[in-house]
């Protein structure tokens, strides 16, 4: 069992890297190009055996991909190639504008940044090293999103696979209230990412109730207790909405902010709106918030795409932020003479 899921996940990821690969070129690249490139397919070219073996895979991947729906497309890049090379057309691959709620797209946001502790943003991105070198152009907008935007505690990996296999844990865990750690049991159900931390929730089995932890508050290793499988949550509860009742914190957005967009760019931001007005300078765009500091750190992501009207302390907030990195970013280029310039929307 332990086996085949192995099998499963290197397979799972050397089809995601071939995609990548494949979206990230405008020219088509033949299989030899691809099994130096992509990593899940590095064999010994002279050895037939291991050459016959690469390309059995190659086959199945570039069928199973078909089967999922994803246009790979079989040419050449010039009259004088000999060999057909692999590409995929990203006018075909991307998918159109899907709408959605906006605990949705917070959900799909989170996945995204989990992609690079799931360690497929390493090899993704030696991939692309290794097409730049061999002169092939990659585009660089292909790459977005495989660059890692957030840390994860050193709990989370293991609490993350207890609570896919439904097993007990047991850790130690500190309070700002106490001195010493105490030894927790907890069945988790489900671990979140609320206000940039990130916490488990799950039923305390000393306690006998539902409790929530911050994983960087755990200070052992994350043990498993029991069988797999030996529990199961509760349907339908809301883990997002029980941590912001656990910290005191409302998850209701009770702010409301209007800012002005460039046109096209920005969708994250547009996917929150309830209110798009075009203009010649940009669309202004309204939506609600719940906290002005996270809600400032989160447009300041979007750089000079995204400038705050109202309210002030948000357009405050992001001034202050940007002003710390322009700080951050003066201090190096102190001793070469020349001021850098401040951040857009700065003065």
């Amino acid at each position: 069992m332990i086996a085949s899921e192995n099998v499963s996940r290197t397979r799972t990821e050397r089809l995601v890297n071939l995609v990548i690969c494949l979206l990230s070129t405008r020219r088509f690249l033949t299989a030899s190009q691809i099994a130096a490139t992509v990593p899940g397919y590095e064999h010994d070219a002279d050895d037939p055996k291991d050459h016959e073996a690469f390309q059995r895979k190659f086959e199945r991947d570039k069928a199973e991909l078909r089967e999922l729906g994803v246009p790979l497309e079989t040419g050449t890049s010039s009259i004088l190639d000999a060999e057909p090379g692999y590409r995929i057309a990203r006018r075909d691959y991307a998918l159109p504008d899907i709408p959605l709620a906006p605990d949705e797209a917070a959900a799909v946001g989170i996945a995204a940044r989990l992609w690079h502790h799931a360690g497929l943003a390493a090899a993704a991105s030696s991939g692309l090293t290794k097409l730049r070198a061999a002169g092939i152009d990659v585009d660089p907008h292909a790459t977005l999103g495989v660059e890692p935007v957030v840390t994860v505690d050193p709990a989370f990996e293991p609490m993350a696979g207890a609570v896919r296999d439904r097993c007990a844990v047991t850790f130690d865990y500190r309070t700002p209230e106490d001195d010493a750690a105490g030894t927790r049991r907890l069945q988790p159900w489900g671990v979140v990412c609320w206000r940039g931390r990130w916490y488990v929730v799950g039923y305390d089995l000393d306690r006998r109730a539902e409790r929530c932890f911050r994983l960087s508050r755990i200070v052992s290793q994350v043990r498993r207790t029991g069988r797999p499988g030996a529990y199961r949550p509760p349907e339908g509860i809301d883990l997002i909405r029980y941590v912001a009742h656990w910290s005191g914190q409302p998850v209701e957005r009770t702010g409301r902010a209007t800012l002005l967009v460039q046109h096209g760019r920005a969708a994250g931001v547009r996917r929150w709106a309830e209110e798009v007005t075009p203009g010649p300078d940009g669309d202004r765009v309204v939506l609600r918030f719940a906290e002005s500091g996270w809600f400032a750190a989160w447009l300041v992501g979007y750089g000079s795409d995204v400038v705050v009207l109202d309210p002030p302390e948000v357009r405050d907030e992001v001034v202050a932020r940007l002003r710390e990195l322009a700080e951050v970013h003066r201090a190096p280029a102190a001793g070469t003479g020349a001021a850098p310039a401040a951040p857009a929307g700065v003065t």
